[in-house]
């Protein structure tokens, strides 16, 4: 990968309790979100309707929310992609998986 337009991370970590995942969004990357092994649950919004409760940060590129989203499970053969305007919340914890493996691609947005 284009290390300025593009880079993967792959990771190996302890799913999360539903109060320990946050809410994110990022302005200078779109996230490519990938479960190689392994169920997680992922919360999706608008950050229109969200409320910010850590302002951006331009140098993580993220930002933190309070928000209402639909969830969804994240397992091989389902990618989801989120952009900028996506709160996204990912890593929630599904019984019987306490560890998941998945890759993130990070993708520039163009302006």
């Amino acid at each position: 990968m284009d290390g300025e337009n593009a880079y993967a991370n792959i990771t190996r970590s302890p799913s999360k309790e539903l109060d320990n995942a946050n809410w994110e969004s990022h302005k200078n990357y779109i996230d490519l979100q990938y479960v190689i092994n392994g169920k997680e649950q992922i919360g999706v919004a608008d950050i229109a309707t969200a409320t910010v409760t850590k302002p951006y940060d331009a140098a993580k590129d993220v930002a933190n929310y309070r928000a209402e989203g639909k969830y969804y499970t994240a397992e091989p053969g389902i990618f989801f992609l989120f952009f900028p305007q996506d709160a996204h919340r990912p890593n929630i914890k599904v019984a019987g998986y306490d560890v998941v493996k998945k890759m993130v691609i990070k993708i520039k947005t163009a302006r």
